[in-house]
């Protein structure tokens, strides 16, 4: 690759990334309700898609520490949308799982953000959509073995 352009790839990678994560994210907390932040939003969502799973497991997902995923849980919990329970099999596993209530909020906030997501894909061709979305993909799956060779 050309210095030239490798350098101009990244400043554009770079502001480009900024302004759709910053623009994005708040879009998205404006499609949530008052007292769910985004966080709490992808935790839940990640719950509800996967089950019930661990605060290690979590942190690990969100490449956070064990006691960043505790404090918000704790917090999800006194709100109701979250339980813990100690798993059968072993009793010193705390496994977390969504209430009925979790689970209705979490439908409900996912109904507005699918919303919010459609417009904007909206303006786009379906070709670029598709080609958008597997490039996104493949740059998770890069940064993901980047990490892991850290």
């Amino acid at each position: 690759m050309a210095g030239r352009n490798i350098d101009e790839w990244i400043d554009r990678y770079l502001s480009v990334s900024f302004l759709v994560m910053k623009r994005g994210a708040a879009l998205v907390k404006d499609s949530l309700c008052e007292e769910m932040t985004h966080d709490q939003y992808y935790l839940l969502r990640y719950i509800r898609r996967r089950g019930a799973c661990t605060s290690t497991e979590l942190a690990a997902m969100f490449g956070v520490n064990k006691s960043a995923v505790t404090a918000m849980t704790n917090r999800l919990v006194d709100k109701g949308w979250l339980r813990r329970d100690r798993d059968e099999r072993d009793r010193r596993v705390v496994v977390l799982s969504l209430t009925e209530q979790g689970e209705a909020w979490i439908a409900e906030m996912d109904r507005n953000v699918y919303r919010l997501v459609e417009e904007v894909i909206a303006r786009f061709p379906e070709e670029e959509i598709e080609t958008f979305i597997r490039t996104y993909e493949r740059l998770a799956h890069v940064l993901q073995e980047v990490e892991e060779a850290k």
